[in-house]
């Protein structure tokens, strides 16, 4: 089976959920808080692994030979569902805007994090090195899109963001 099918999931969660449960936080995921220095390079390392993931699955096949099936079966549809219940949580913030709710009250990056699993069960799935090093390469630049983030986050939210931050764990 070609990996790119897996694919498809996690792109009708990020843009048919959200669309469906709240049009303007799906504008809302789309935006990329004001980078500085290493950032700006971060943000494009980014940006380029996501399309290299992406677009290497549409050449690679799911291997379903060894435990190692199974094992990748486990971790991306764990990545899957995570990630389903981070974009609900993100679609539903408080007034201000401010994520506190869901698993956002376990990590304040929790799609990051699903993100990460998601991505790692398909290292498992396809069984290739390449995408292990293309994963490593995105969830490093993606700590520093976290910044930035964390940085704008506490410029709107203030003291509210900071308390919040001093209580919950970022996880990446």
């Amino acid at each position: 089976m070609n990996a790119f099918l897996i694919v498809i999931p996690i792109i009708l969660i990020r843009y048919g959920l959200l669309n469906v449960i709240n049009k303007e936080a799906l504008k809302r995921a789309s935006f990329f808080a004001p980078l500085v220095g290493r950032e700006k390079v971060a943000f494009w390392v980014y940006q380029i692994t996501t399309a290299f993931i992406l677009l290497y699955l549409l050449l690679l096949k799911i291997k379903t030979d060894s435990v190692w099936f199974y094992v990748g079966l486990i971790i991306y549809s764990l990545g899957l569902i995570l990630y389903a219940v981070s974009i609900v949580n993100y679609a539903k913030p408080k007034m201000n805007g401010i994520n506190l709710n869901g698993l956002y009250q376990v990590s304040r990056n929790p799609m990051y994090v699903a993100y990460f699993i998601y991505f790692l069960g398909c290292v498992f799935l396809t069984r290739s090195w390449v995408l292990l090093v293309l994963l490593i390469s995105f969830q490093i630049s993606a700590h520093w899109i976290i910044l930035s983030e964390e940085r704008w986050c506490i410029r709107k939210f203030g003291e509210e963001y900071i308390k919040y931050m001093n209580k919950v764990r970022r996880y990446i």
